[in-house]
């Protein structure tokens, strides 16, 4: 089925011609219809299918009649990270190119005072994270009364990411009369209880087996060490043997793995940026910039990146770690073989990886072929990787003991060494020593008197155990007089 026949108005279908598509994708052809109809939907679909565009083009039909009041947006798309809110504005503005719509952008790492503006002209369609948004309802600068339709889009990434709460907030805010659209590309229960409380009467539409990958992506696995030096040595092979590398996404679980991965493709002259969630939103911005014009043509990435971001010629994935959670499998191997293109997705297991391995296995319901032996080979640390170790000669934790230990390893030097101290004198030191208070034995005074001068030097240890010295010798002429007790008569 063409667009054509969709009903969409002829300003989207001029726009999507320009763009170069012809047929929609079956979860386009499907929802566009019950969309322009006024149904909530309920869509699932793995990722890469073009869902965002199933909620875009009819989305700008609807807009074409009506008008944006002021701090009233009459739409609302929430997103849970910057790069997805801002790849669905790039579609807005990209089909969009026929209308004189206002489209406002409420994301992190931006100023309020240029949202705030795009907010009180008016805004036909608000896109936003749910905390930036929350932040200009409580600063009294957004109101949600008049929103129409709200699209909740990646609702299972909401819920990894800990959106829940404020989702719920935020369609309190909106009244009980608007349209929604709810977008997963799994469906675990608290997601299916969301969905049932949001959507009133929804059309569902599921186009592919909830958390499947696309058969155009060729899958293996490659055995590696555990040592982080062993792992990285043997992604620079797959990258190197890789057939027909274009460009692509290499993630890991951690962010610090991000930026120490990073350095070492970099120290061996590949060209790469990194992406993850601590970066400012410019530098993350210019990242996506260089990765997607080919002036970085490898993105090291947390799963920041792993859910919807929009590049299709991405034509290898690897995982430098096992994802923890099985669903995010599904989500990272899917930034590759987009809208029917092939791809390959490599993932690195080490020791210790078992149990996530089986879990995507059973998820994805079928066995990763793996690429060459289960257990890794031994591999020599580079010259690089020994520079990331810890400096030679101090320990972890900034000490001189390898120093220490290095000095006494060295030849000795002309100069002769101190004769050694006789025994009586090494006896006398040691019992010159603070012992603890239960190892000193305990010996009567023949006398109370309070130590002066002797006892100066001796450690806090030892003072707890001496009498105080109160005033001396002296007692003061007010403590002698006689204590006189008054009587009432």
């Amino acid at each position: 089925m063409p667009f054509d026949e969709l009903g969409l108005s002829d300003k989207v279908l001029q726009a999507v011609g320009a763009a170069g598509y012809t047929q929609p994708t079956p979860i386009q052809e499907q929802a566009i219809p019950h969309v322009l109809a006024r149904r909530d939907v309920l869509g699932i679909a793995q990722t890469g299918t073009g869902k965002t565009a199933a909620f875009t083009l009819p989305m700008l039909t609807v807009l074409e009649t009506g008008r944006a009041r002021a701090r009233m947006p009459r739409t609302l798309i929430l997103e849970p990270t910057r790069e997805l809110a801002a790849q669905v504005e790039e579609n807005f503005v990209r089909y969009g190119v026929n209308h004189k719509l206002s489209v406002a952008l409420l994301i992190g790492g931006v100023s309020f005072n240029d949202q705030d503006v795009k907010i009180n002209r008016g805004a036909d369609v608000l896109i936003a994270t749910p905390g930036r948004l929350l932040d200009h309802v409580e600063r009294g600068k957004l109101l949600l009364t008049g929103v129409e339709l709200l699209v909740i889009d990646e609702a299972d990434r909401m819920l990894d990411m800990g959106f829940i709460p404020d989702i719920e907030r935020i369609v309190k805010l909106t009244p009980f009369t608007r349209q929604t659209l709810f977008f997963s590309a799994t469906m675990p229960p608290e997601i299916q209880r969301l969905s049932e409380k949001f959507l009133s009467n929804p059309v569902k539409i599921e186009v592919a087996r909830p958390a499947s990958a696309a058969q155009t992506i060729t899958q293996r696995l490659v055995a590696t060490g555990g040592d982080p030096a062993s792992k990285r040595a043997t992604l620079r092979g797959l990258i190197r043997d890789a057939v027909d590398l274009q460009n692509a996404i290499i993630f890991c679980n951690r962010k610090r793995d991000v930026a120490v991965l990073h350095r070492s493709l970099e120290r061996h002259s590949f060209k790469a940026v990194a992406l993850h969630g601590d970066m400012d939103q410019r530098a993350r911005m210019i990242a996506l910039d260089q990765f997607r014009t080919g002036e970085a043509p490898i993105l090291v990435a947390s799963d920041v990146a792993a859910r919807g971001l929009d590049i299709p010629m991405v034509s290898h994935v690897f995982n430098y770690d096992v994802p923890h959670h099985s669903e995010d499998y599904v989500h990272r191997i899917g930034r590759t073989g987009r809208a029917g293109r092939s791809g390959a997705a490599f993932t690195l297991v080490a020791p210790g990886d078992e149990k996530s391995l089986g879990a995507i296995e059973k998820l994805i319901g079928g066995e990763i072929v793996w690429d060459g032996p289960r257990k890794a080979e031994p591999v020599a640390r580079g010259a690089d990787d020994e520079g990331e170790r810890a400096p030679r000669g101090r320990s972890r934790r900034g000490g001189r003991r390898g120093s220490e230990e290095a000095a006494s390893s060295r030849p000795s030097s002309s100069k002769p060494a101190p004769a050694q101290a006789a025994p009586e004198r090494v006896a006398a030191t040691r019992d010159e020593r603070p012992q603890p208070r239960d190892a000193q034995p305990r010996t009567e005074r023949p006398d109370h008197r309070p130590r002066r001068d002797a006892d100066r030097g001796r450690s806090r240890r030892d003072e707890d155990t001496v009498e105080s010295p109160g005033f001396g010798d002296h007692v003061p002429a007010f403590l002698l007089r006689p204590a006189v007790i008054k009587t009432r008569k």
